[in-house]
């Protein structure tokens, strides 16, 4: 403890006169560390493989023998050195046993410290905490900087720590670069890795270039999801490189609406837009794009609507982006009907059963009063959601009109049927009967999508991410006819391709709607539905036979035919789909000629070049085995060449997106010579 009379400062010329609070801290924290290393003989030592324990024993080394004032730590700061020290080193040796230390923990209690030890600790700690208490204020010195190899070690540290406490390590300040520097600062590694999120994702493997010799025919059923990209723009928005499985490139195309070719009537609710142009990022190749638009009612044709909120009111939802964007979410829906509506309202989870039975949606002060008295908390053990959305539903079906149940939830799908495989078969069967459901997220952190996509799939419905309001607003208002109004069931797409014409072919994405050629036929096979107005865009990238571009090596003893030319036709597309009411399909058949060929990019149409951007946006963000070659800016002038009118500013917003997502995941894989024939450096 030190003396006041060997106090080094006294030497120097106008030393200030002694601090006594300071020395009060200085024998408070003697006072501490003899408690410590009292308590530390009386408890195991640490287990070697704990890195919080090895770093707490180093830093109490680090303290022995120094004087607060030296150390320069505020009073505050001080006592929770003496208290969080021995404290926390109890609670680690406590919490870190492994079967031997229980066994060492269990064995007799060793011999009492004597009456007068005690006492005698107990006596220096009641003065250095009494003295402490008496001295007077005193101001604190200024901050030090913190020294860089100290923060990056400190950091280092606690990445370690992290994961095994399930805790996300947090970033001394010293180590970041200011706002504007990042790409600058070539020191700090940039954020290319993703992230852990916490929501769960359909794992898939990318669609394979396939040779036309071996399978001319792909099918696959349409998707009219946009969940992915709504995720993908907050992942980026809040400065995140998405998971690779949470990246599906048709949801991020279908995103958008195109100005393709209206259908003439609701009988033949679509018809094939299609094209075909040099691949941007490999202009060996070429793209074929088939785009269809759903059928629009008349502007007068109001059809009745009878929906379901079923709505998860577990504790998790208890954020800003969950529960309450939920109200208003809902809220905005509310505000497009009619009184050919009705609605009604189930929670499940925190507080289970019917809000609202079914009420005519003019009575929107009382919908609207229902929603707004929902309160998240409770646990997630609700009762039967889903059956009480269906009987609502059931006792409030409309003839000729849309019975959907919406389940609005932030990944808790503990509906009131355990079972995944019982729940997507209850949801099947209730499909059958009439009754449709879709599905919105919320928030993140606990998203279960590949849920949300198998129930929105197996309830004919549409599964959306709602980000924000924005996005409410697009989703539940713009597109509200394709939410709710289904004019086509069952949707599905088979492209044969001519081996005279085209060697090899692969689909962009649609990987997890891959249908067997065999299912085409079979109107017992489930398939994609949509909705009034709905644009579905799908994308194949061809390798022209004879270009020299094929990456697929011929068989060496393999039968080789000619194909008949067949006019020089390049595929041929056949499309079926039921009506709502129907379980029959009908058949669309169209050749793909060559007089729907461009050989420039830049005769393509403004939808073909905005299309291909936002293919090449996914692929590169993905991290696809195709697509490298064209870098970010590239991408971000094709959509701006694409971008048209845009009215909604949808476009706009993407060309931000990929200014983003240079910054998230630099161009280090833009050139690749043996695709782009380019000299790579």
């Amino acid at each position: 403890m030190s003396d006041d009379k060997h106090d080094p400062f006294e030497s120097l010329k106008g030393a200030a006169a002694p601090d006594p609070r300071a020395e009060a801290r200085q024998r408070a924290l003697a006072a501490g560390m003899a408690a410590f290393e009292a308590s530390q003989k009386k408890t195991v030592a640490p287990p070697q493989g704990n890195l919080w324990g090895q770093r707490l024993t180093s830093i109490i080394a680090s303290l022995k023998g120094k004087k607060i004032m030296d150390m320069r730590l505020p009073l505050g700061t001080a006592a929770i050195v003496l208290l969080v020290l021995p404290l926390g080193y109890q609670l680690y040796t406590t919490t870190s046993m492994t079967p031997a230390d229980v066994a060492v923990r269990q064995q007799p209690a060793p011999e009492p410290v004597p009456v007068e030890a005690a006492a005698e600790e107990r006596q220096e700690l009641t003065v250095a905490s009494d003295a402490v208490a008496a001295a007077p204020p005193v101001v604190a010195p200024e901050p030090q900087p913190v020294e860089m190899d100290s923060a990056l070690a400190d950091a280092e540290m606690a990445s370690e720590i992290a994961p095994q406490r399930g805790v996300v390590a947090p970033v001394p300040m010293a180590t970041m670069a200011p706002a504007g520097k990042m790409a600058e600062s070539a020191a700090m590694p940039g954020p290319t890795a993703t992230e852990p999120s916490g929501d769960q994702f359909t794992s898939f493997d990318e669609q394979r270039l396939k040779a036309v010799a071996d399978e001319p025919v792909s099918t696959f059923s349409i998707d009219v999801d946009t969940a992915s990209y709504a995720y993908v723009r907050r992942q980026l928005e809040d400065g995140f490189v998405p998971e690779p499985d949470a990246v599906r490139i048709e949801e991020l195309i279908n995103y958008f609406p195109y100005g393709y070719a209206p259908a003439d009537s609701a009988e033949v609710p679509f018809k094939p837009t299609i094209g075909v142009f040099p691949t941007p990022w490999n202009p060996r190749t070429q793209l074929l794009q088939i785009g269809i638009k759903g059928y629009v009612p008349p502007a007068g044709e109001d059809r009745p609507s009878n929906l379901v909120f079923l709505i998860d009111t577990s504790g998790s939802m208890d954020e800003a982006d969950k529960l309450p964007l939920l109200k208003r979410a809902f809220g905005l829906l509310v505000d497009q009907l009619s009184a050919n509506d009705t609605v009604s309202i189930v929670v499940y989870a925190g507080s289970a059963g019917v809000v609202l039975e079914p009420t005519v949606a003019t009575e929107k002060a009382k919908i609207l009063g229902a929603l707004d008295n929902l309160a998240a908390g409770g646990s997630t053990a609700g009762a039967a959601g889903i059956e009480l959305a269906y009987r609502l539903a059931e006792q409030a079906k409309v003839d000729g009109g849309t019975n959907r149940v919406i389940l609005a939830t932030d990944g808790d799908f503990n509906v009131g049927i355990d079972d995944p495989d019982a729940l997507e078969d209850f949801i099947k069967a209730k499909r059958e009967s009439g009754t449709t459901l879709s599905v919105l997220g919320f928030g993140r952190g606990n998203l279960d999508d590949a849920t949300m996509q198998a129930l929105a799939q197996n309830g004919n419905g549409n599964a959306s991410y709602i980000s924000s309001f924005r996005e409410a607003q697009k989703v539940l208002v713009e597109e509200m006819g394709g939410t709710l109004d289904m004019i086509a069931k069952d949707v599905k797409i088979q492209i044969e391709f001519n081996p005279a014409v085209v060697s090899e072919y692969r689909l962009i994405g649609y990987e997890t709607r891959a249908l067997n050629r065999e299912d085409f036929n079979n109107d017992a096979v489930d398939a994609g539905d949509i909705g009034a107005g709905h644009t579905v865009t799908a994308l194949y990238e061809i390798t022209p036979a004879g270009s020299g571009a094929e990456l697929i090596e011929p068989l060496r003893y393999g039968q080789v035919t000619e194909a008949p030319a067949a006019g020089g036709e390049i595929a041929f597309l056949r499309m079926r789909y039921k009506l709502p009411d129907s379980d029959v399909s009908q058949l669309i058949e169209q050749p793909v000629t060559p007089d729907v060929v461009y050989g420039d990019i830049a005769e393509a149409s403004e939808d073909m070049r905005f299309a291909a951007a936002v293919a090449a946006f996914g692929q590169k963000l993905k991290g696809s085995n195709y697509g490298s070659a064209m870098g970010w800016d590239d991408v971000a002038a094709l959509a701006r060449s694409g971008r048209g009118a845009d009215e909604s500013g949808h476009r706009a917003e993407f060309i931000q997106l990929v200014e983003a997502a240079s910054l998230l995941k630099p161009d280090t894989d833009a050139c690749d010579a043996s695709v782009s024939g380019e000299v790579c450096e």
